[in-house]
């Protein structure tokens, strides 16, 4: 069962794709400016100071919004030894175990994160590098990332619950592992949408 036929899902992956595509633009560009740092330093004996710093930036925050995408197109990796071989309410169980398990984690992601961000405004913390770098404005960012993560991840395990008691079935399709027909019409999909624009 596609994606798309996850009504929460359909409501929450377009923040959740927007705030990955402008990630993976950000990890763009701080691979430009490495590469440029890299041939800087070997040419002209000359540095940008920082594409480190900012580049450890910008894993951590496209690590915390990248959880939430990967969360709602279930594409976390997923152990299906033991799924396949159990009947579908023993498989429900599962999913919604694992799914308040995601959410209980996040939760504490952003509270652990919070807290350290906390600290670092209260003892106004810098980096310890030649920019000096106020440490609580990436990790502003940052806690925001988990935070979207924690709300996208409390509401499928929500969902999930309310699954639990209407339609165990659709539980496993909306949050279990991914069959073989998923993938394969998720890629039909994705080739059919690159044919559209290519035409275009």
């Amino acid at each position: 069962m596609s994606v798309n036929e996850n009504p929460l899902a359909r409501r929450l992956l377009p923040f959740a794709r927007l705030a990955a595509l402008i990630a993976g633009y950000a990890v763009l560009g701080i691979s430009l400016m490495i590469t440029l740092e890299v041939l800087l330093r070997n040419l002209f004996n000359v540095s940008l100071q920082g594409a480190d710093e900012y580049g450890g930036y910008t894993l951590a925050v496209v690590a915390a919004f990248g959880f939430s995408f990967a969360l709602l197109e279930r594409a976390h990796t997923r152990v299906e030894i033991l799924l396949e071989r159990v009947g579908t309410n023993s498989q429900a169980m599962l999913n919604l175990f694992a799914c308040w398990c995601v959410a209980l984690m996040a939760i504490f992601f952003v509270w652990r994160g919070f807290g350290a961000m906390m600290e670092s405004i209260e003892y106004k913390s810098l980096s310890g590098t030649p920019l000096m770098t106020p440490l609580w404005r990436p990790q502003l960012v940052w806690v925001c990332g988990l935070a979207f993560f924690a709300f996208c991840s409390t509401c499928v395990a929500l969902h999930a619950s309310w699954l639990m008691l209407r339609d165990r079935a659709r539980l496993n399709a909306f949050y279990g592992c991914k069959s073989l027909d998923d993938i394969i019409e998720e890629e039909t999909m994705s080739g059919d949408r690159d044919q559209e624009g290519a035409k275009s």
